[in-house]
């Protein structure tokens, strides 16, 4: 048991050999760079592709494939683009002189590799319109992400939003914007139902890292995306119950992301659970009560 602890790159550890820590170093570096490439530039390319003359650009297909979960594409643009910038942040911890900021950053890097690497095959999958296998993509990235926040939830925010929680929200509520493409009549009557109920969930989810874990940069994530969906929506369909859904869950999300992170930033106590037997600044908002 402990051999195959060694061999597996997403076992938990305390600690991490020099060999891992650079081996850390150059795959984080490596991956997170095809990443940002991928993204930027299937965002801003405008070749077409096939004899169908369809533009092979993320907000193309966007667009082009209009459903109940199609997203502003300035605001998630802008929203990648300062996750992006701050998991230059993160790679940077992989470099600090202090052993314990190294070894956090390496105990969340595998899951942070894989992510960049599922990235980038979505990216190229759904750009290239094989929406099934994007949306596979999109559900293995989830669970890589989903088991790298239960394992590593009380990390620094500065490790934490780039590299577990911005990514985790963005491929939630990506399932349901590529799901949804994926499904024939994507913008029939019947599917426009469907994602009234489904958006829902984004709430739900959002809450539950709030009160649970007391996770303001998960609420904050959520409320910034669902401003995307809402916006994009609005623009399409002024008569619509998506749009307001989507705003309603915007407000409610950034309410309650306020509330739980004013309180962390002034070191006073959340409104609710018990309170914490110690208070840091940058760690305790993270850290679900015991």
């Amino acid at each position: 048991m402990d051999r195959l602890s060694n061999i597996n790159p997403f076992a938990r550890r305390d600690s991490h050999s020099t060999g891992s820590v650079v081996t850390y170093k150059i795959l984080t570096v490596l991956t997170w760079l095809l990443s940002v490439v991928a993204s930027v530039y299937f965002s801003f390319d405008n070749k077409y592709i096939g004899h169908h003359h369809h533009r092979r650009t993320i907000w193309d297909h966007n667009y082009f494939y209009w459903s109940g979960f199609t997203q502003n594409y300035i605001i998630s643009s802008i929203y990648w683009l300062t996750i992006f910038i701050l998991q230059i942040g993160y790679v940077a911890h992989l470099f600090s002189s202090k052993v314990e900021t190294v070894n956090a950053a390496c105990s969340v890097g595998s899951h942070f590799i894989a992510n960049n690497l599922l990235h980038a095959s979505w990216v190229l999958l759904f750009v290239n319109r094989h929406f099934v296998w994007s949306e596979i993509i999109l559900l293995i990235n989830f669970v890589n992400l989903t088991t790298l926040y239960f394992r590593h939830n009380a990390y620094p925010r500065f490790i934490h939003l780039p590299a577990v929680s911005g990514p985790l929200a963005w491929t939630f509520v990506a399932i349901y914007w590529n799901g949804a493409i994926m499904v024939p009549h994507q913008n029939s009557l019947v599917a426009r139902i469907f994602a009234n109920i489904f958006v829902w969930s984004i709430l739900g989810y959002g809450l539950f890292f709030i009160i649970v874990y007391k996770d303001y940069t998960m609420g904050f994530a959520l409320s910034v995306l669902s401003a995307s969906l809402g916006v994009a929506q609005f623009h399409r369909q002024i008569v619509a119950f998506q749009w307001i859904f989507a705003f309603t869950i915007m407000a409610v999300l950034f309410v309650m992301t306020v509330i739980v992170a004013v309180p962390a930033w002034t070191g006073r106590d959340v409104p609710w659970g018990r309170r914490a037997t110690t208070v840091d600044s940058e760690r305790a908002p993270l850290l679900a009560d015991q």
